[in-house]
Formats: C-alpha cells, sequence, structure tokens
C-alpha cells in the first residue's frame, strides 16, 4: 500500500471514530432533553389534575351566577400565568439542547478541518512536483467550507434568539390578555 493510501486509510478511520462518538455524545444530549420534557410534563399534568379537583369543588359550592363569574375570572389569571412559565421552561430546554448541539457541531467542525488541513498539508510535502495547484484548490476548498459552516452557525443562533423573542412575547400577550379577560369577568360579576 502507498504512503498516500495509508494516510487516507488512517485519517478516515479516524474520522469515522471521532464522527461516532460524536453522534453518540449528541443522541446522549437529546434523550436528557426528552427526559427534562417528559419530566416538567407530568410535573405540569399532576399540577393541572389536583388544580383542577380543587377548582371544580370550588365551582360546586357556587351558590348564585355572579359568585361563578367571580370564580371563573379569578382563576383564569393564574392560568395564564402557569401557562407563561410553562412556555418559558419548555424555550429554556429547547435552547440548552440548542447551545449543546451548536457546541458539540462547532467543536467537531474545528477538529475535522484540523485533521483535514493536517492531512492535506502532510500530503502536500509529499506531492510530486507541478501538483501545487490542486492541493491549493482543496486548501481553498477547505477554507470555503469552514466559511460556509460559519454562516450557517451564525444565521441558526439568529434564528433560535429570535423564536425565543417570539415565544416570550407571545405569552406576555397571552397573560396580559387573560389580565383583561379576568377584569371584565370580575366587572361583569359585580353588576
Amino acid at each position: 500500500m502507498s504512503l498516500y493510501q495509508e494516510q487516507f486509510s488512517a485519517a478516515t478511520k479516524a474520522q469515522f471514530e471521532s464522527q461516532l462518538a460524536w453522534l453518540t455524545a449528541l443522541t446522549g444530549k437529546a434523550f436528557e432533553s426528552v427526559e427534562k420534557v417528559i419530566d416538567l410534563n407530568l410535573n405540569v399534568a399532576k399540577a393541572s389534575f389536583e388544580e383542577s379537583t380543587a377548582n371544580f369543588q370550588q365551582l360546586l359550592s357556587v351558590k348564585d351566577p355572579q359568585e361563578f363569574f367571580a370564580l371563573t375570572a379569578a382563576q383564569t389569571q393564574p392560568n395564564a400565568e402557569k401557562a407563561l412559565a410553562y412556555s418559558r421552561h419548555l424555550a429554556g430546554i429547547v435552547s440548552g439542547v440548542q447551545a449543546e448541539f451548536t457546541k458539540a457541531a462547532e467543536l467537531q467542525v474545528a477538529e475535522t478541518s484540523r485533521k483535514v488541513a493536517s492531512l492535506v498539508e502532510e500530503v502536500s510535502k509529499n506531492a510530486p512536483a507541478g501538483s501545487e495547484n490542486a492541493i491549493a484548490f482543496i486548501k481553498s476548498a477547505i477554507a470555503n467550507s469552514n466559511a460556509g459552516y460559519e454562516q450557517i452557525t451564525k444565521s441558526t443562533k439568529q434564528a433560535v434568539e429570535a423564536l425565543e423573542v417570539n415565544i416570550n412575547s407571545a405569552a406576555t400577550q397571552m397573560v396580559q390578555n387573560a389580565g383583561k379577560v379576568n377584569g371584565r369577568a370580575s366587572a361583569a360579576a359585580k353588576k
């Protein structure tokens, strides 16, 4: 086997092992995140069931329609605040996962780029005369792919940040609207 084939074979094997380790780490992070979401949903479901039972018992004890409307209006604001807290917690989990994936991807790309550049450099030392243009082309292609990856990473981070802002804005509006509904229902109950 020639020197080049041995170098490429060793580089390919190392790259495969590196990617396998990276995928294993990402899979572990994904499972951790799913566990967090399931735990959050179970806690929310349990609390919601307990609160629904208590609210239903309160509604059964209502004597007149005004008391009924006042009680339902009083329950609107806390429910909206709980929904806001849930959405923020969920967004925090998603944001954490995205940050972990981005960090892992950046490390993987940096390591792969370093290894490929090292391999190209090693091959270029032993390359026959006249192959300078081909090696320059390969180096340029590597640099361009790294620049493209950096742009994609920046765009992804911006998109996630915009999503978080939109989620927080929508949740805040939901709480404000629930407060308005609560105020109107209280005013209607007093009439």
